[in-house]
């Protein structure tokens, strides 16, 4: 039996007696690219409940909501994104063979002040139609967000001038970020270096290294992107200016004692 447009029954009960998923139906007259969108809506979502899935996990998440996809074009979606598994960990970019890769120094390190050590990452954030990346500078011991830029390529110049940002303000001792091409070009590091700042970075399959900036992401997701349905690039970076201002002064923390990442950033201890 196939489903009928011209047919007197409808169509949800067309497809129940087929056994077919109505998402699936209504896929067949749609714009791939459209359709693509709409997939990696639905990734970014489950990665940010569910970090630890994969590829085949993610195909067989969707397949299960009656989407028709297979897992090589979940495989490109969850590229695009910047999504795997947690382990090995997240990033969105691959490294630069020759790039100079800096090692890790954060480990057995007490983080005991602001401005001891700052982190960045980039993460995707969705637009009605399209999407847009976003990097943030967070200072590690308050959860400060010292900076952040949008952009609609991964280039690493947004995340060169969200530093340059960043160093207006102050600056860390350690800068920590994984080994994404964006935070190993030589602009960047030189940038790092220039400034005295020492060099960190997150080993491969470290899930953990920069796990305050991947919280981070959890809450500018479920607390602001997916309350919202941003129309274009303008309307995404005011709604986010207004999120990270509230999250910076407005926003408590049980890791902090109940303070704002401001108030630690500013002198407070951590109770």
């Amino acid at each position: 039996m196939l489903v009928e447009t011209y047919s007197t029954m409808p169509i949800f009960r067309q497809c129940d007696l087929v056994n077919l998923a109505r998402s699936s139906f209504y896929y067949q007259p749609r714009r791939d690219q459209s359709y693509n969108e709409e997939l990696m809506r639905l990734l970014d979502e489950e990665y940010t409940r569910h970090p630890f899935y994969g590829r085949p996990k993610m195909t067989a998440w969707l397949q299960l909501l009656g989407y028709q996809v297979n897992h090589k074009r979940i495989g490109r979606l969850m590229q695009e994104i910047g999504i795997q598994a947690i382990f090995p960990r997240r990033n969105l970019s691959k490294a630069n063979r020759k790039d100079t890769k800096y090692p890790y120094l954060l480990t057995g390190l007490a983080i005991t002040r602001p401005n001891q050590v700052w982190c960045a990452d980039i993460t995707y954030i969705r637009l009605n139609r399209g999407f847009l990346y976003l990097v943030a500078i967070m200072d590690w011991y308050s959860r400060y967000v010292v900076s952040w830029q949008l952009s609609n390529t991964l280039d690493a110049d947004f995340c060169l001038a969200s530093l340059e940002q960043a160093l207006t303000m102050h600056k860390p001792e350690i800068f920590n970020t994984d080994q994404g091409v964006q935070f190993t070009s030589q602009d960047f590091t030189a940038r790092l270096q220039s400034a005295g700042i020492r060099v960190s970075m997150d080993g491969r399959g470290r899930a953990y290294d920069n796990i305050f900036v991947e919280r981070l992401w959890r809450s500018v997701k479920y607390e602001e992107v997916y309350l919202h349905d941003y129309q274009n690039v303008p309307e995404a970076k005011s709604q986010l200016g207004t999120y990270f201002q509230f999250y910076n002064t407005e926003r408590l923390h049980q890791s902090l004692g109940y303070k704002t990442p401001e108030a630690i950033y500013h002198g407070q201890a951590i109770s």
